[in-house]
C-alpha cells in the first residue's frame, strides 16, 4: 500500500466549541456539519462559499446525520429527532433511555446499509450506564451493547463489522454482529497508553484503515486492519474529538476539537482548541451513506 500522506492541519473555523463533535460531510450541500454538545449548537460550513451558519437546538446534541435534502436526524439528550433544518420543523421524535435521566446521546454515524448507530453515556462520565444502539430503516431501535462509560465511534468496515470505543477505558473494540444485531465477536483492537489520551471519534478510509481522534492527545492516529499504527497527524488543539472525510474527491479530513476542561495554561499552549480543522490526504475516505427510512413520508 502507498504510504499515507497528509498536509499540515488548517484551521477553517475558530468557533471556540466547548465540546465539538459529530462531523458530517454532506456532498449535495458542499457543507460540513458538526455540533457543540454543551452549547446545543449545530454548526454548518459551506466549503465552496465559506459561508458559516449556526443553529440552536433545545437540548445537548451529540451528532447530526443526513436523510435527504434539508431533512436530518439528530442525536439529542434522551431523544432521536428528525427535523427539517431549513424551517426547523420537527418531523419525528423517539425518546431514548427515559429511565436514565443523567444519560445523554454522544457519538453517532450511519453504516454502509444506511442504518444509524449511536451510543449513550453518563453525562457526568462516572457511571458505566452507556449503551450502543442501532436504528434500522423501519425506525426500530436495537440495543446492541451496554456497560460503557463514554461511547465513541462507531466506524464501519462493512455491514457486520465495525469499531467502537469506550473513551474512559481507553479501548477501541472491533465488533462483529449477525443479521439480528447480536454481537458474535468483540475483541480489543487497540488500547491507548496514558500519554496518548483517549480514543474519541473515528472514521475509515477505502483501504479499511481506521482514523482515530485523541482526546487529551492533540493528534489523530491511523491504524491498519492489524491494529498497527501507520500514520499520525498532530493538531494545535489538545482535545481532538471527531473526524469525517469529505470534499469534492472525498480525500479531505475534517476535524472537530474541544475546549472542555482545559486550564488557562493549556489554552495558552493550544489557543485553537475548539476549532474546526481540515487536513488533505492522498487517500479517500469511505463514503457517508444517508440514513435510510422505509415508508415514512418526510
Amino acid at each position: 500500500m502507498n504510504k499515507i500522506k497528509t498536509t499540515e492541519p488548517k484551521c477553517l473555523w475558530k468557533c471556540n466549541n466547548i465540546l465539538g463533535e459529530g462531523t458530517l460531510w454532506v456532498k449535495s450541500h458542499n457543507s460540513l456539519y458538526f455540533v457543540d454538545i454543551k452549547k446545543k449548537k449545530i454548526l454548518i460550513l459551506n466549503i465552496k462559499t465559506n459561508k458559516k451558519k449556526i443553529l440552536k437546538v433545545n437540548k445537548e446534541i451529540g451528532f447530526v446525520a443526513h436523510i435527504k435534502e434539508n431533512i436530518f436526524i439528530l442525536g439529542l439528550k434522551s431523544e432521536i429527532r428528525i427535523i427539517n433544518l431549513k424551517n426547523l420543523k420537527n418531523l419525528y421524535s423517539l425518546k431514548i433511555e427515559l429511565d436514565k435521566p443523567n444519560n445523554r446521546i454522544n457519538d453517532g454515524k450511519t453504516d454502509p446499509m444506511g442504518r444509524l448507530w449511536f451510543g449513550t453515556m453518563d453525562n457526568l462520565e462516572k457511571k458505566q450506564s452507556g449503551s450502543l444502539y442501532c436504528l434500522d430503516d423501519s425506525l426500530k431501535l436495537h440495543k446492541v451493547d451496554d456497560k460503557y462509560f463514554i461511547t465513541n465511534g462507531p466506524a464501519f468496515l462493512n455491514k457486520n463489522n465495525f469499531y467502537h470505543a469506550d473513551s474512559k477505558k481507553k479501548i477501541i473494540y472491533k465488533i462483529k454482529i449477525n443479521n439480528k444485531f447480536q454481537i458474535i465477536k468483540k475483541n480489543i483492537f487497540v488500547k491507548f497508553k496514558k500519554e496518548e489520551g483517549s480514543p474519541d471519534g473515528m472514521t475509515t478510509d477505502i483501504k479499511n484503515n481506521l482514523w482515530v481522534c485523541h482526546y487529551h492527545g492533540a493528534r489523530i492516529s491511523v491504524y491498519n486492519l492489524k491494529g498497527h499504527k501507520i500514520h499520525q497527524i498532530y493538531l494545535p488543539a489538545k482535545n481532538v474529538t471527531n473526524c469525517a472525510f469529505g470534499g469534492i474527491k472525498n480525500d479531505e479530513l475534517f476535524i472537530s476539537t474541544a475546549r472542555k476542561g482545559m486550564s488557562s495554561k493549556e489554552l495558552k499552549k493550544y489557543p485553537l482548541s475548539g476549532s474546526l480543522f481540515r487536513v488533505k490526504t492522498n487517500i479517500k475516505g469511505t463514503k457517508t451513506i444517508p440514513f435510510k427510512i422505509l415508508n415514512l413520508t418526510l
